[in-house]
């Protein structure tokens, strides 16, 4: 990844984990998404697990294509 898109995204997470309290003052809704896409193999995966770890979130990686 580039290093300055990487910064970019580095910044957009920091503003985002320090607005929590904000967003509850004025009631709106604290949450943040990415779409992330492309070919198997390509770090979106290890992107999202980089993001987490950034954030010091868990992630749960839940394998939904089968049924029981």
């Amino acid at each position: 990844m580039e290093t300055k898109k990487k910064e970019e995204i580095k910044k957009d997470l920091k503003k985002f984990s320090e607005g929590k309290e904000y967003c509850a003052k004025i009631g709106k809704a604290w949450k943040r998404g990415y779409l992330l896409y492309g070919p198997p193999g390509t770090g979106k995966s290890t992107m999202i697990a980089a993001m987490a770890n950034f954030l010091n979130y868990d992630v749960y990686d839940l394998e939904l294509t089968t049924r029981s």
